[in-house]
């Protein structure tokens, strides 16, 4: 009897290693893996993680490259709005897993799998974003976690490797790291602690830089177009471009505690030079560019936006609507922001736009009034104060 299809979300770490085998083995399973690269992976890693799975087991690996798409469909929107949860973490990794669960789940209906499997565990938002992800795109494709139904431990699973033929080096790090384009996820014991932080040890970038350095973001209708006078047509490499720069001067780091989507508190550490940079520099430009109420509306979208994709809602409709208004909001958001980088942090000096709503011809903040005349002031106050004083005339002072 023909052997069922079965693709693997692989890392080449030890839960998805551990899948490999025990879907071979004990479920009878033709496995097919494939990693969605958003950008946390190089050339050598991948190759790496392809023998991996192939000496697992695997009939076959793939390498699904989905970085620009990521770039397209993802990082851009979270510029546009500015997009930090809980203000502090710009959703690095958290966004990479929904479009790495639909280039999953594509691969899987292109091959004509029988079924789908990921190796998270329980306790974490992972979970549902795959699961929910896979649900929507191919309901009828099964669904198959070991890791997270079995309640494995890591002993367990190394033993079971072993037994079946499989060793390598599966010890546990002292930190978790995550990598990805948009920023990397650390965890360890101190993040599962709520009075403590992360060492500086525990950052896989470290300072490297001495002194200030002036960086120059340009922007075009609100994406990166320049790094320094450097323009780039592809979005990805000013990004990493960014990201060189920055991160030398160990920039971004932070703490992100937050709901997860299970119900309970959650906190990660996270360093992400290049996202923290070009979201402080897009947010200050748009202070020049944009009216009062745009920058209120657009806030209000961006924090809805940012908690949508974060909890697995990308495939929401709602979602769409939102990344209109937030590409709308962009067409005069274009323009050349100064930064000076110093070791741990940043300033932003000062925009040069030509949509700047400064450059104008009715005044000058504190200084000079050119539109109109004191008594237009006096009257214009007068008015704006009839609705309060209508209400303390009506209910007298209050304490």
């Amino acid at each position: 009897m023909e052997r069922k299809k079965v693709v693997l979300a692989f890392s080449g770490g030890l839960d998805t290693s551990f899948c490999v085998k025990y879907l071979t083995e004990e479920k009878g399973y033709d496995v097919y893996t494939a990693i969605a690269n958003t950008g946390g992976f190089n050339a050598e890693e991948l190759k790496v993680i392809e023998q991996k799975a192939l000496a697992l087991g695997a009939v076959r690996h793939a390498t699904l490259d989905i970085e620009q798409t990521y770039y397209e469909k993802s990082i851009r929107f979270m510029v546009y709005g500015n997009v930090l949860r809980n203000g502090t973490y710009p959703i690095s990794v958290s966004s990479e897993r929904i479009f790495q669960a639909i280039a999953t789940i594509n691969y899987a209906k292109e091959i004509g799998a029988d079924a789908v499997a990921h190796g998270s565990t329980g306790a974490g938002n992972d979970q549902v974003r795959f699961d929910l992800t896979f649900q929507i795109l191919a309901p009828n494709i099964e669904i198959i976690t070991p890791t997270r139904d079995m309640g494995l431990t890591r002993e367990y699973e190394i033993n079971y490797l072993k037994e079946h033929g499989y060793e390598a080096d599966f010890t546990k790090l002292e930190y978790s790291i995550n990598k990805g384009l948009w920023g990397t996820s650390v965890g360890g014991k101190e993040t599962l602690d709520s009075k403590l932080t992360l060492p500086n040890e525990a950052y896989p970038s470290q300072l490297v830089a001495e002194g200030e350095e002036t960086l120059k973001l340009s922007f075009e209708k609100g994406e990166l177009s320049a790094v320094n006078g450097q323009v780039y047509t592809d979005k990805v490499a000013a990004i990493r471009a960014v990201e060189a720069i920055a991160s030398r001067f160990a920039i971004g780091r932070d703490m992100h505690i937050g709901d997860t989507i299970v119900g309970i508190k959650g906190r990660v550490g996270f360093e992400a030079a290049a996202p923290i940079i070009i979201i402080a520099a897009h947010k200050m430009l748009e202070k020049h560019v944009l009216t009062k109420w745009q920058q209120y509306w657009k806030e209000q979208i961006g924090t809805w936006y940012g908690m949508f994709l974060h909890e697995a809602q990308y495939l929401e409709p709602v979602m769409r609507d939102m990344e209109k208004m937030l590409e709308s909001s962009q067409r005069n958001v274009t323009g050349t922001v100064e930064i000076i980088l110093r070791p741990y942090g940043y300033t932003l000096v000062g925009v040069d736009s030509p949509h700047d709503l400064m450059n104008n011809d009715f005044g000058e903040y504190g200084e000079v009034m050119k539109a109109w005349t004191p008594d237009d002031v006096k009257g214009f106050t007068k008015i704006l104060a009839n609705q309060m004083k209508i209400y303390f005339n009506v209910n007298g002072e209050e304490d």
